[in-house]
C-alpha cells in the first residue's frame, strides 16, 4: 500500500534526463582551418628551434662533438674536423630553416584537409556530433 507522498518521493529521486541535440558538422571554413592550422605550425617552430638548440647543448656539454672531431681526424689525416662545421649559429641556422619549412608544411596541409572535408561531406553527409546540455 503506496501513499501519494511515497510516489513522489520515488519520482523526485529518479535523476533528470539532459537534453541532447545531434548535429551535423557540414563545413569547415577554410580561412578558419588555414589560420588555426598557421597558428599550430608557429608552435611547432618555435618547439623545433628550441629542441635544436638544447640538443646542441647537451650534444656540446658532454664532449660528443670533440669525440666525433677525433674520429673523422684519425681517417681523414687531420684535414676534416666536424667543430667546423657543427657550432651554435650553424644549429641556429638549420633549426630556422628546418622550423620555417615546418611552418608552411603544415598551413598547407590544414588549407588541403579542410578542402577534403568539405568535398568528402558532399559524398558523406558530414560528421555527426552530439551534445548534451546538463
Amino acid at each position: 500500500m503506496s501513499t501519494v507522498a511515497d510516489k513522489l518521493a520515488k519520482k523526485s529521486t529518479h535523476k533528470t534526463s539532459a537534453k541532447q541535440v545531434r548535429l551535423r558538422l557540414v563545413y569547415v571554413d577554410f580561412w578558419s582551418a588555414v589560420k588555426l592550422s598557421f597558428l599550430a605550425a608557429v608552435a611547432l617552430a618555435i618547439v623545433t628551434v628550441v629542441s635544436f638548440v638544447l640538443v646542441y647543448f647537451v650534444v656540446s656539454a658532454t664532449g660528443l662533438i670533440g669525440q666525433a672531431d677525433e674520429l673523422f681526424s684519425s681517417f681523414s689525416d687531420g684535414s676534416f674536423t666536424l667543430s667546423t662545421f657543427i657550432g651554435l649559429p650553424q644549429v641556429l641556422a638549420f633549426s630556422a630553416i628546418v622550423a620555417i619549412l615546418n611552418l608552411i608544411v603544415v598551413t598547407v596541409l590544414g588549407a588541403v584537409v579542410a578542402g577534403i572535408y568539405n568535398l568528402a561531406v558532399k559524398v558523406t553527409g558530414g560528421l555527426l556530433v552530439g551534445f548534451t546540455s546538463n
